[in-house]
């Protein structure tokens, strides 16, 4: 890579398969040459519901060492991959709540023309996946972002993971029973990981040539 390329992964989680994801996309990422931060957003949950779902509580425990996100690492990056679970068709509101805090860097332009894409899951087919990703993107239209869908680029792995043309999207009832399917999921997230870092590498490339000119 010409120039550097920081890439921020920042997720939230309920029982691990947005996790998962974040992982595939950090391992991309980082393949391509980056230097990544994979981040979660805090639980707003209260415990009680938590705990009434022993997935839930298990692996919150679990990722309890995965650093929450900060506005400086939203600043750090040049490239952002966000992931959530569909809620009703929206992002998830731990997320959200995080996204609602950028109100500073957005008004000091810290956020623009650095690429972002975002990547969902949902239990079932048609659970708001598409609908969910165009709402995460609307806050990538506010930022000024340079949104970076998957598109139908490595046809094949894109097609295999479920050919979502606006993200990186897994079907968990699906995945639960079609190993081959969930593992090309992970596959599209690697190459949207990969992608994502030659992205903010060229466009870093291109801003430090337009300063020196």
């Amino acid at each position: 890579m010409q120039a550097d390329a920081r890439i921020a992964v920042i997720y939230y989680s309920a029982t691990g398969t947005v996790h998962r994801l974040a992982q595939a996309f950090v391992d991309g990422a980082a393949d391509a040459g980056a230097e990544v931060r994979l981040r979660r957003v805090a639980e707003l949950a209260p415990d009680q519901v938590v705990d009434a779902k022993p997935q839930w509580r298990a692996h919150l425990d679990a990722t309890a060492d995965v650093p929450l996100a900060t506005l400086d690492d939203l600043r750090w990056a040049n490239g952002y991959a966000f992931g959530t679970p569909t809620r009703f068709g929206n992002v998830c509101s731990q997320l959200r709540q995080f996204l609602d805090t950028t109100t500073a860097p957005w008004q000091a332009e810290e956020l623009a023309d650095k690429p972002a894409t975002g990547f969902v899951a949902s239990y079932e087919e048609h659970g708001g996946q598409e609908a969910t990703l165009l709402s995460l993107y609307q806050t990538f239209h506010h930022w000024g972002s340079i949104i970076l869908p998957t598109g139908y680029l490595n046809y094949a792995v894109a097609h295999a993971g479920g050919g979502n043309p606006y993200g990186v999207s897994q079907v968990e009832s699906r995945a639960s029973r079609d190993p081959e399917y969930a593992k090309a999921v992970l596959e599209a997230a690697r190459f949207q990981g990969a992608r994502l870092a030659r992205m903010a590498a060229a466009v870093t490339a291109v801003r430090a040539d337009s300063r020196r000119g």
